[in-house]
């Protein structure tokens, strides 16, 4: 038997690229499982599942994202305030409406883990309706994806 180690990442030695995505006419949910790969950084080599390997995401143009088929009529999300008749449930078309960021954040924290790392990963994507987004300091590097 050999003395081979497992190579395990630890988060103050992984380096974290900005990267900046164009949603304009993108599918929410194809996009959300990329956006999610690339936070928990499964796209790179060193991929830890217990440790934040992954990059910093800014995404624009939310406000042009796109459903398949009728979800946009008939997709619906739901809260529950904890009280007696207390369900609320909103249409997607009437959160695209509204608030088109929150569409993008709720399905990548879907695709995230459950725990305290799924939430740290969760605060590396930045969301942004405009084409402008205030991390031009970062210099972020363009991300293509195919639709």
């Amino acid at each position: 038997m050999g003395n081979n180690k497992s190579f395990m990442a630890s988060e103050f030695e992984v380096e974290k690229k900005w990267w900046v995505v164009d949603a304009a006419g993108q599918v929410v949910g194809r996009l959300a499982c990329e956006l999610a790969n690339r936070l928990r950084g499964k796209s790179k080599p060193i991929f830890t599942p217990h440790a934040d390997t992954g990059d910093f995401v800014v995404v624009v143009n939310v406000d042009k994202l796109r459903f398949t088929g009728r979800k946009l009529e008939q997709k619906l999300y739901t809260r529950y305030s904890g009280y007696i008749g207390g369900l609320r449930q909103t249409k997607a078309k009437d959160v695209m409406a509204s608030n088109p960021r929150e569409v993008l954040m709720h399905a990548v924290r879907g695709m995230l883990p459950k725990n305290s790392l799924g939430r740290r990963q969760l605060k590396k994507l930045k969301v942004y309706s405009g084409g402008a987004h205030p991390h031009a300091a970062q210099k972020p590097e363009t991300l293509e994806f195919k639709n």
